[in-house]
C-alpha cells in the first residue's frame, strides 16, 4: 500500500508541475489583463476563454480519456501503436467541421459580427484555437497514458514561457487587447503540437485500425454527455450573469473564479491527471478497494486544507493580482467556489466504480442533471442575491453530484469510503474558512499571523477527532519516516509489484 501510494503521490507531484504550467498562464497575467482591459472587456475575454475550453472538451468526443483506457488495457495491448493515429484522424476530421462552419458564417454574415463584443476575428481565432488544443490534448493523453509524467511536464513548462512572452508582447506593448491574447494562445498550441509529434510519431503506426477506432468510440461518446454536463455546471453561470448581470459582472465573478481555481490548478486536476492510468493497473488486485478509499481520504484531506488556506487568504491574493477596488468584493465569494472545487476533486475517486467497470452513460445523466439543478437555480436566485447566489447554486450542484455519483458507483464496485472522516474535514474546515467574514480589519502582520494559526490547526483539530490511524501517526511522527516517505516520492520509479504482506501492512 505505502508503495501505491508513493507512486500516485509521485505522479500527483510532477503533473502538478505540469499543471501549474499549464494554468499558471491565466493566473500569471492576471495583473497585465486588469491593467490592460476594462472590466467589461475581462468579461468578454473570460467568455471566450470558457468558451475555448468547453468546444475543446466537446470535439475531442471523450477520446483522451479512451487513449488512457486502450492503452492500459490488456485486450488491446497488440494495438496500441496504432489506436493513435486512427483517433487522430477521426477527432482531426471532426474539428476542422468546427473551423469551416466559423470561417463560413462569418465570411457570408460580416455585418453580423460588428460592433459586439464578439466580432470575427475573435471567433475565428477562437475556432483554430480549439482546433489546435485538441490535438494537443490527445497527444498529452497518449503521454499520460505511458506514465511519462517528466515529458509531460516539460512540453506544459515550454508552454507556459511561450505563451507568456507572446502575450506580454501582444498585449503590453503591441496593445492588441484580446486579439493579442487570442493570437498567443493559437501560436502557443501550434509550438507545442510539433513538440509533441517528435515524441509520438515513433511510436505510431500509420494505419487506421477499425477496430480499435469502434472501441474508443463506444468508449468515449457518452463522455461527451459527461464533458458537455460537467462545463455546463461549472461554467454555464458566466453566461447566465452575462444575460442577467451585463459584461463587468461576468468580469467579476470570472475574476473570483480565477482565483479559486488556484485549488483546482495546484491539486485537483495533477491528481486527476495521475489518478486513471493508475487505478486501471491497481483495479482487481488485491486490496483495490482499500487503496481507492484511502486515495479518497488523502485527496480530501489536501482539497479542504488548501480550501482553508485559500479562503483565509482570499483577500490578499485579490490584492496581488488586482489593485483595483472593482475586483475586490470577489473575496466574498470566493470560499463557496473553492468548497465547490472540493467536491469536484471527491467526485474525481467517487467516479471510479462506473468508469473502471465501463459504465459511463451513468455519469454522463448524473452530470447532466446536476447542471441542469444549476441552471434553473442561477436563472430563480442570481436577479435577487446576484454573483453570491451563483456561487452557492454552484455548491449545491457539486455536492448533489458527488452524494449521487458515489451512490450509483457503488453499484458496480462497492468502495468503502471512510465517510464519517470525509464528513469531518468537510464540517472542520468550512468552519475555519468561514472565519474570514468575521476577522476584524487589524494590521496586517497580526492578521497573517491569525490566518497560519488557523490553517495550522486544521490537522489538529483532526487528530483530537481520532482522525488517522496508527500507521499513518508512525509516519507523520516520525521526522526519519516522514522524510523517507517524502523522498520515495521524488526519486522512487514506477510502482513495483508488491506482495500480499506488505499490500496489507497498514
Amino acid at each position: 500500500m505505502i508503495e501505491r501510494l508513493k507512486n500516485t503521490v509521485k505522479h500527483t507531484f510532477i503533473y502538478s508541475i505540469s499543471n501549474i504550467a499549464a494554468k499558471a498562464v491565466g493566473v500569471l497575467l492576471l495583473p497585465l489583463y486588469i491593467s490592460k482591459l476594462s472590466l467589461a472587456e475581462f468579461g468578454v475575454w473570460d467568455l471566450l476563454d470558457v468558451t475555448i475550453t468547453i468546444l475543446a472538451e466537446i470535439f475531442i468526443l471523450g477520446q483522451a480519456s479512451a487513449i488512457i483506457f486502450i492503452n492500459n488495457s490488456d485486450e488491446f495491448k497488440d494495438r496500441n501503436e496504432s489506436s493513435l493515429f486512427s483517433i487522430t484522424v477521426f477527432i482531426l476530421s471532426i474539428s476542422a467541421l468546427l473551423v469551416i462552419f466559423v470561417e463560413a458564417v462569418t465570411s457570408l454574415f460580416p455585418a453580423y459580427f460588428e460592433n459586439t463584443y464578439f466580432p470575427s476575428p475573435y471567433l475565428k481565432l477562437a475556432a483554430y484555437i480549439v482546433l489546435l488544443r485538441v490535438l494537443n490534448n490527445l497527444f498529452l493523453a497518449k503521454v499520460r497514458a505511458d506514465e511519462q509524467s517528466g515529458y509531460y511536464t516539460l512540453i506544459s513548462v515550454l508552454r507556459v514561457f511561450l505563451i507568456t512572452g507572446l502575450t506580454i508582447y501582444f498585449v503590453a506593448f503591441a496593445q492588441s487587447g484580446i486579439l493579442g491574447i487570442l493570437y498567443s494562445a493559437a501560436m502557443g498550441e501550434a509550438f507545442i503540437i510539433l513538440l509533441l509529434l517528435v515524441k509520438v510519431i515513433p511510436h505510431t503506426k500509420l494505419n487506421i485500425d477499425k477496430i480499435i477506432l469502434r472501441e474508443a468510440i463506444k468508449f468515449g461518446l457518452p463522455l461527451v454527455f459527461v464533458t458537455i454536463g460537467y462545463y455546463l455546471l461549472n461554467l454555464s453561470d458566466r453566461y447566465i450573469i452575462k444575460y442577467l448581470l451585463g459584461a463587468e459582472a461576468v468580469g467579476l465573478y470570472g475574476f473570483g473564479y480565477r482565483i479559486a481555481g488556484v485549488l483546482n490548478m495546484l491539486l485537483i486536476l495533477p491528481f486527476n491527471l495521475s489518478l486513471m492510468p493508475i487505478a486501471y493497473k491497481i483495479f482487481g488486485q488485491q486490496d483495490d478497494k482499500r487503496y481507492f478509499s484511502k486515495m479518497m481520504t488523502y485527496s480530501t484531506f489536501f482539497f479542504i486544507w488548501g480550501f482553508v488556506f485559500l479562503s483565509l487568504f482570499s483577500k490578499e491574493l485579490i490584492d496581488v493580482f488586482s489593485a483595483r477596488q472593482d475586483y475586490y468584493s470577489a473575496y466574498y465569494f470566493i470560499p463557496v467556489i473553492l468548497l465547490s472545487y472540493v467536491f469536484s476533486g471527491m467526485r474525481l475517486t467517487a467516479t471510479l466504480g462506473m468508469l473502471l467497470t465501463k459504465n459511463t452513460k451513468n455519469i454522463a445523466w448524473i452530470t447532466i442533471g446536476s447542471a441542469l439543478l444549476n441552471i434553473i437555480l442561477n436563472f430563480i436566485f442570481i436577479p435577487v442575491y446576484g454573483l453570491i447566489a451563483a456561487a452557492v447554486n454552484t455548491l449545491i450542484a457539486y455536492v448533489l453530484f458527488y452524494y449521487i455519483t458515489q451512490l450509483v458507483s457503488d453499484k458496480y464496485i462497492k468502495i468503502p469510503y471512510e465517510n464519517t472522516k470525509l464528513v469531518t474535514m468537510i464540517v472542520i474546515g468550512s468552519v475555519l474558512s468561514a472565519t474570514i467574514y468575521f476577522l476584524p480589519d487589524i494590521n496586517f502582520v497580526a492578521s497573517f499571523i491569525i490566518k497560519i494559526v488557523l490553517v495550522g490547526i486544521f490537522p489538529l483539530i483532526l487528530y483530537l477527532f481520532r482522525f488517522y490511524e496508527k500507521a499513518e501517526l508512525d509516519v507523520l511522527l516520525s521526522p526519519k519516516k516522514l522524510f523517507g516517505f517524502i523522498k520515495g516520492v521524488l526519486t522512487q520509479t514506477p510502482a513495483r509489484q508488491t506482495d500480499s504482506r506488505e499490500l496489507i501492512q497498514e
